[in-house]
C-alpha cells in the first residue's frame, strides 16, 4: 500500500489542527481565568462539531463527485479530472487565503479570541452556546481547508483521509503539550516552516490542477469533432505538446518517473510532474512569485502568538507606547 500521497494532507491538517489547537488553548485559558471552567466541556463539544462537520463535508462532496460521475457513463472521462480541476483550483484559493491571511492575522490573534470569550461571558445565558459556536467556527474553518485538498485528491482513496487523521492526533498531541503540560515548542519556527512546506504544495497543486484541465479538454475533443478545436496546439508549434498546456518543458520520465520512488513520493508532496509543460511552469512560477512573495514578506515583520511571550515583555511594550 501506498502512503506517499498521505503526507501533503497529513502536512495541512498539523498545521490547521494546531492552528485550532491554539484556539482552543487560548479559550481554556480565558476560562481559567475567569473561574468558569464549568465552560470547558462545551469546548470539547465544539472540538467534536466541528470534526464530525468537517468529515460530513467531505461526504457529502464525495457523493457528490460519485453521482457525476455515474450518471452520465459517457461523460466520466471529462467530468472526473474536470471535478478535481475545480476542487484542486478552490484547494488552492481557500489554502493561499488561510496562508497569507492568517500570517498577517496571526499577531492579532490572542486578544480577538479573548475578545469573543469575555462577550460570550457576558450573556450569562447564553455563554456555553458562545464558547462552543467559536470553537466549533474556528474547528470547522480548518477543517474545511482541509476537506477541498483531500477531495482534489478523490482518486487516490482513503489514503489522503488517513493522512489527514494522523495529522490531526499530531495537532492535538501538540495542543496538549503547549497548554496542558506546559512543554515549550519555538511555535514561530514551526509555523514558518509548515508555511514554507504548504506553499510548495500548493504550488504543486497548481500544475497538478492544469494537468486535470487538459486532461479533460483532451477527452473532450476526442468525444466531439465539434470540440477538436480546443485542443490549439498542434506539431507544427511543437513536436512533443499537450492539449492546451503547450510544448513540453522537460520530460525526466527515463531518470526520475513519477511513478517510482523517489518521484513518488515528490508527486505526492510536491506535485512533481516527469513531463512539465509550458503553461504549468509558467502556472507554478507566478504562483510562486506572487504568493510566496506575499507570504515571505509578511513573514519579515509578523510577530507569532505573543500570548507565548513573557507578560514582562509585553508591559515594557506598552510602557514604551505611552513614552
Amino acid at each position: 500500500m501506498d502512503f506517499s500521497s498521505a503526507l501533503p494532507t497529513f502536512v495541512i491538517t498539523l498545521r490547521e489542527g494546531v492552528e485550532a489547537a491554539l484556539v482552543v488553548g487560548i479559550v481554556l485559558a480565558c476560562l481559567k481565568k475567569a473561574k468558569a471552567s464549568q465552560l470547558n466541556p462545551w469546548v470539547y463539544a465544539g472540538v467534536i462539531a466541528g470534526i464530525v462537520a468537517s468529515a460530513l463535508v467531505g461526504l457529502l462532496f464525495g457523493v457528490m463527485i460519485q453521482a457525476l460521475g455515474t450518471a452520465n457513463q459517457q461523460y466520466a472521462p471529462i467530468i472526473e479530472p474536470l471535478l478535481e480541476g475545480v476542487f484542486s483550483v478552490l484547494a488552492i484559493i481557500m489554502l493561499s487565503w488561510m496562508l497569507v491571511w492568517m500570517t498577517k492575522q496571526a499577531r492579532f490573534m490572542k486578544a480577538q479570541v479573548e475578545g469573543a470569550v469575555s462577550a460570550a461571558l457576558q450573556n450569562n445565558s447564553r455563554a456555553g452556546w458562545g464558547v462552543f459556536s467559536l470553537i466549533f467556527i474556528a474547528v470547522l474553518r480548518e477543517g474545511f481547508e482541509t476537506v477541498l485538498f483531500v477531495v482534489a485528491k478523490f482518486q487516490q482513496g482513503f489514503i489522503p483521509a488517513l493522512g489527514a487523521l494522523v495529522g490531526l492526533g499530531v495537532a492535538a498531541g501538540i495542543g496538549v503539550l503547549l497548554f496542558k503540560w506546559g512543554v515549550k515548542i519555538n511555535i514561530r519556527q514551526f509555523f514558518r516552516y509548515m508555511g514554507i512546506l504548504l506553499l510548495l504544495i500548493v504550488a504543486g497543486l497548481v500544475v497538478s490542477s492544469l494537468g486535470h484541465f487538459d486532461t479533460a479538454i483532451n477527452a473532450l475533443a476526442q468525444m466531439d469533432r465539434k470540440s477538436q478545436s480546443l485542443c490549439f496546439y498542434y506539431e507544427r508549434f511543437a513536436k512533443v505538446h499537450s492539449c492546451v498546456l503547450g510544448p513540453i518543458v522537460w520530460n525526466t520520465t527515463k531518470i526520475l518517473p513519477e511513478d517510482r520512488f523517489p518521484g513518488l513520493l515528490f508527486n505526492a508532496l510536491f506535485g512533481y510532474t516527469d513531463k512539465l509543460f509550458l503553461v504549468q511552469a509558467l502556472g507554478y512560477g507566478i504562483f510562486i512569485i506572487t504568493i510566496g512573495g506575499i507570504y515571505f514578506q509578511s513573514l519579515a515583520d509578523r510577530v507569532f502568538f505573543p500570548f507565548l511571550k513573557s507578560r514582562q515583555s509585553a508591559k515594557e511594550s506598552v510602557s514604551s507606547q505611552r513614552d
